[in-house]
């Protein structure tokens, strides 16, 4: 065996860095373990050495802009300071149109993705959204959208009262290729029930509209917002469901944990997530999630150097240049709104890693 066990490393740990040497499934005790041990080089070599038999020193990138078309929305969610009630201060809706003109001042024929994040907006009808998506796609048929979480989807089919795969073939007709994996938060019904309203997507609708995804031929993206009032284990049953859900349709294209923003950029440390911890989260999401091929390192929350530092810690792709997040920095992130694609290429190569320009679905571009 030739991972390193660290002197301060027992048996337990010995016993997951064979299992992980032999290619053996973790456990949702193996993985509350690691949670709780403090051995992190340990945990993050083991998840570099998963890693490297996936992708290698590949790390992914994508030339990618970031779109909100409304901030309105009907949910209230304990951690969003990014939306807004209609008719507020700040409060905004855009037509097809308007996007178009911001689109048109930061879009180059390099562009690969368009990626939507919105509110759950009542006040328009599913129509709005429908036709969004077909002018953009008109306008810009060589980009490929990324739009709607499961939890929005879930929010349509409530709008428009058509079923998840009649919302998601709509959409599809009009130009959606993939779904964010935004809106699963933490999948527990004790945290769902806490920290969001009772008419957001439950753990059950977000799984069942990636499935109904996946059915209908669509690769998806899996996220975790981690940090707040969840247990580490509902952090692994998170991962596991997520796993178990893979294992079903193969259909998830990489996991995302973000760690959760606090409500000021001014916010001080005691009220952000240890850096201590989002390694070790990155690193145990690599090893759990042994059916996902990617692991992404979102420079939006967790900032440009510990992005780095994660490529070490089992990640493998470095997002995109994003060009204006809101979101994030709606709740106080202190990275910036966007990179180019020259400092994702100086990130990436910083690490000791190859920089890879991609597609949305992993299709190589560019090995620099």
């Amino acid at each position: 065996m030739s991972t390193t066990i660290n002197s301060s490393s027992d048996l337990r740990m010995a016993e997951i860095a064979e299992k992980v040497e032999h290619g053996e499934r973790l456990t949702l005790e193996d993985g509350v373990y690691l949670y709780e041990s403090d051995d992190l080089l340990t945990i993050g070599q083991m998840a570099d050495k998963v890693n490297q038999r996936k992708n290698g020193k590949k790390v992914y990138f994508v030339q990618n802009m970031s779109l909100y078309f409304t901030n309105v929305c009907e949910e209230h969610c304990a951690f969003c300071h990014f939306r807004r009630d209609e008719g507020e201060a700040g409060a905004y809706t855009l037509t097809p149109d308007q996007m178009l003109e911001y689109v048109a001042q930061h879009y180059h024929p390099e562009m690969r993705e368009f990626h939507i994040s919105q509110g759950h907006n009542p006040h328009v009808p599913f129509e709005y959204y429908v036709d969004s998506l077909r002018t953009l796609k008109q306008h810009y048929p060589n980009v490929t959208i990324k739009a709607h979480t499961a939890a929005e989807i879930e929010f349509f089919s409530r709008l428009s009262g058509l079923s998840y795969k009649e919302v998601l073939q709509t959409l599809m007709e009009a130009g959606l290729e993939t779904l964010p994996g935004g809106g699963a938060e933490i999948l527990s019904d004790r945290y769902r029930k806490k920290m969001l309203l009772k008419d957001k997507a439950s753990t059950q609708e977000w799984l069942d509209v990636h499935r109904t995804a996946h059915q209908l031929g669509m690769k998806t993206h899996a996220t975790m917002l981690y940090g707040a009032v969840e247990t580490l284990q509902e952090r692994i049953e998170h991962m596991m469901l997520l796993r178990e859900l893979q294992d079903e349709t193969n259909g998830f294209l990489v996991f995302i944990p973000n760690s959760v923003q606090p409500a000021s950029v001014n916010a001080g440390i005691k009220r952000r997530v240890p850096a201590f911890d989002e390694l070790k989260t990155m690193a145990i999401s690599r090893l759990m999630l042994d059916n996902f091929p990617h692991i992404k390192a979102y420079f939006i929350n967790i900032g440009i150097k510990l992005t780095q530092l994660s490529f070490s810690f089992g990640a493998s792709d470095a997002h995109g240049t994003i060009i204006q997040e809101r979101i994030s920095h709606a709740a106080g992130a202190q990275s910036p709104e966007g990179v180019t694609r020259d400092e994702l290429v100086w990130l990436i190569k910083g690490a000791g890693r190859i920089p890879v320009e991609r597609d949305t679905f992993y299709n190589e571009i560019k090995v620099y």
